[in-house]
């Protein structure tokens, strides 16, 4: 009881060392300097060949005015000028990288920690941490007041616990995760104006079976516990055409039963563009009401991974009760790129949403505008 109590401390200390992460990421994003040249796209125009600048005949009269070469000397930078420049450049480098490092080294951290309440087994023989991210993004709809997102997550094998199941630890959506609602879908919903602020860190235990079968037991905010079984199916229905099956049911004390039913589909029309349709919908034994979300999108690659996609929503609930039908009406327009290496990326969005309140109102209009960084360790 008492190493368990010492490892808790600890992993309450996470919020303190995500705050101190964010500050330095977003300073060195403001200060990334451009990487080397790449390849051009072959979407992109070839630069102008330089143009030649003819010298001007000499003249006799007064004296002749300083020469290009002198011109420049005169206004050229000092010497120490490059140097310094290198110095910032491996100075934000080293800040990014150390951000990084600092990120995994916490999921470690808290991996062995609880792992150890398991067993004397060293992490190292099979200890693993994956799908980590941290992420910052900031949402503002006309309709509702600025959103800033902190998020956390990574997953973890403990070598002390049988290799099929693994800890799941993070801050996130409490109401998605415990849902299931799909990450993409996850972050429509969050953008209605009128969805709750639910955001908390949540943790627990999972188990795969038969690689189709996912069980979780966790605990959200306030220590209220959540229980989960998945099923999971992806299958290839013709060439690039893909469909994904998940079905989640979940128990909590607040919603009691649940369940959620996600599927997409995705159509391949070349190597650089793809069409997706992802719908989810929810019903719990509390609201008896079915909450669902859907939305097309075409996506497009444009070369180092960036990518461009316009996608439509549409969001509400079921018409039983308080159901207002089609509640929210929505077009994002999405830019996202790498900004340092093959692990920050960044994205910019703007759209506008058709909202409306209830089946008796109007439905009104809202634009909206927003960007994220997301850092992958």
């Amino acid at each position: 009881m008492k190493k368990r109590s010492s490892s808790t401390r600890r992993v309450a200390l996470l919020p303190a060392l995500m705050c101190a992460l964010l500050p330095a990421l977003l300073c060195a994003c403001a200060s990334v300097p451009p990487g080397p040249s790449s390849p051009s796209s072959p979407l992109s125009p070839p630069s102008p060949p330089p143009t030649a600048v003819p010298a001007a005949a000499p003249t006799a009269g007064p004296p002749a005015a300083p020469t290009a070469a002198a011109t420049d000397a005169s206004t050229a930078p000092p010497a120490d000028a490059a140097p310094a420049a290198d110095t910032a450049s491996e100075s934000t480098e080293q800040l990014l990288q150390t951000t990084r490092s600092t990120a995994r080294s916490t999921a470690e951290w808290i991996a062995r920690s609880v792992d150890s309440w398991f067993g004397d087994r060293p992490f190292e023989q099979g200890g693993k941490v994956s799908d980590g991210r941290l992420s910052l993004s900031v949402f503002k709809r006309g309709d509702a007041r600025a959103d800033v997102d902190v998020r956390f997550n990574a997953r973890f094998r403990l070598p002390n616990v049988e290799h099929k199941a693994y800890l799941f630890v993070g801050r996130d959506d409490q109401r998605g995760v415990i849902r299931d609602t799909p990450e993409s879908l996850q972050r429509l919903q969050l953008e209605r104006a009128d969805r709750p602020d639910e955001r908390s860190f949540l943790g627990g235990l999972g188990l795969s079976v038969l690689d189709a079968l996912d069980f979780r037991l966790g605990l959200s905010s306030r220590l209220k516990p959540y229980v989960q079984a998945r099923y999971e199916k992806p299958w290839e229905v013709a060439p690039e055409q893909q469909i994904e099956f998940r079905e989640t049911v979940f128990w909590t004390s607040a919603e009691r039963f649940g369940a959620t039913t996600a599927l997409s589909y995705r159509l391949g029309l070349s190597p650089i563009l793809a069409l997706r349709w992802f719908n989810v919908a929810t019903i719990t034994q509390e609201s008896r009401n079915v909450e669902w979300s859907s939305t097309v999108g075409a996506y497009r690659t444009l070369g180092w991974q960036r990518q461009v996609a316009l996608e439509f929503i549409v969001s509400g609930t079921g018409t039983r009760g308080t159901g207002v039908g089609a509640s929210d009406y929505g077009v994002l327009l999405k830019w996202e790129q790498p900004l340092y290496q093959n692990w920050l990326f960044g994205e910019v969005v703007g759209g506008h949403f058709w909202p409306r309140a209830d089946a008796q109102s109007v439905r009104g209009r809202a634009w909206a505008a927003g960007g994220s960084l997301r850092l992958r360790f």
